[in-house]
């Protein structure tokens, strides 16, 4: 056909809007999904965000998406699915029936529905069922956070590999210079760049109903500033939970954080303030998430202080003076003599010298005579 039309199928204009690629981390915390269950259920949750999927994945033909949950014992990809690591190259050569096993249609197959919009969905409700049955009662008991801090860690490395297998290199020895997120390949032999690649506009939205990850304060930090070096914002949606260091994240990144104040209207929040992607944002006023809380954790008993301690060498923060005054993660010995209670040092103000007054019997240039003693 495209003989026939004469219609290079191949050309894209160079003033069309560059790809967008949108990672959504889903907590998936079973804890927590409990409190919001009379609010808000998981499976209206996931409803609305389906729609949200479609609707990004409508806005340009070229758009890609992937949905990675963050559970309390693990990460796990919802869309795409992982391929399973395979022994034998060979395919079987067992047939394979066209259609469900009873030879009829299965009910997903609906012919009115768009293909890529039904691939999404049977692939993320049937892993996050997956996921939801393999989840046993010791999982449960063992810890009532989630794993958020994997779950940026992976969606960070999955976005770098999708950049570059979006425009590869034409010279096998070319490499992408991390150091310099710009669209441009550097090679490796003699350090110049090759050619400019295309633009991918990344993103990454973090559905959060989790709180209390002071624990992870350091994996969550150095992902931060991850993807503050490579220019990819992270966008918040509070639904439940205290989000102090994925605040911070948002400010650092340029990303939108927002907080619901009401769950229920989960889809409204997603379509009016996150389905606008950075090239689309240029041309917008984006929702302000008010003042940012920047405490930050202790690395001994992992709480979140305001005021504390922290080492010269290594930057660590502890709520308190550490045993013998010596740094818990450097072993660097510490000094707390200034740190010791001392009384304010008042300084005191100089007397001015009082101005006599005109007529007070002095005379310029003589000295006034002492005051005559009895005779």
């Amino acid at each position: 056909m495209n003989a026939i039309d004469a219609t290079d199928r191949t050309f894209r204009s160079p003033d069309a809007p560059p790809p967008s690629l949108l990672t959504i981390i889903l907590d998936t915390n079973p804890h927590a999904w409990a409190h919001l269950e009379p609010t808000l259920p998981l499976q209206k949750a996931i409803a609305n965000l389906l729609v949200f999927i479609n609707a990004h994945l409508a806005f340009n033909h070229s758009n890609e998406v992937a949905v990675l949950a963050s559970h309390s014992q693990k990460i796990q990809w919802l869309y795409p699915t992982p391929k399973p690591p395979s022994h034998n190259l060979t395919r079987p050569a067992s047939p394979r029936p066209n259609g469900a096993s009873n030879g009829t249609h299965s009910a997903h197959d609906d012919a009115n529905k768009y293909r890529p919009f039904r691939i999404v969905e049977q692939q993320i409700l049937a892993n996050l069922s997956a996921l939801l049955a393999s989840t046993t009662s010791s999982d449960l008991s063992s810890t009532t956070t989630t794993l958020i801090s994997g779950a940026l860690t992976t969606a960070l490395t999955y976005i770098a590999k999708a950049a570059l297998a979006h425009a590869p290199p034409t010279d096998p020895s070319a490499s992408l210079n991390v150091a310099d997120p710009s669209p441009t390949f550097m090679d490796a032999n003699d350090g110049t760049t090759s050619r400019a690649r295309t633009t991918l506009t990344s993103r990454i939205l973090v559905l959060s109903v989790s709180g209390d990850l002071a624990a992870q304060y350091i994996p969550v930090m150095n992902a931060i500033f991850a993807a503050q070096r490579q220019r990819i914002p992270i966008d918040i949606l509070k639904i439940a939970g205290d989000t102090v260091f994925l605040q911070q994240a948002c400010d650092a990144t340029g990303g939108v954080y927002m907080e619901a104040q009401e769950p229920a209207g989960l889809l409204q929040y997603l379509m009016m303030s996150f389905l606008p992607d950075a090239t689309a944002r240029d041309f917008l006023v984006l929702p302000s998430g008010g003042a940012v809380d920047f405490r930050a954790a202790c690395f001994c008993h992992e709480k979140i202080v305001e005021l504390g301690w922290v080492c010269s060498v290594c930057l660590s923060i502890f709520c308190g003076p550490p045993e013998h005054n010596q740094c818990l993660t450097c072993g660097n010995q510490l000094s707390m003599a200034s740190t010791l209670p001392k009384p304010p040092a008042l300084i005191q103000r100089k007397k001015k010298k009082k101005k006599r007054a005109a007529g007070d019997g002095a005379s310029a240039g003589v000295t006034p005579s002492g005051t005559p003693g009895p005779a």
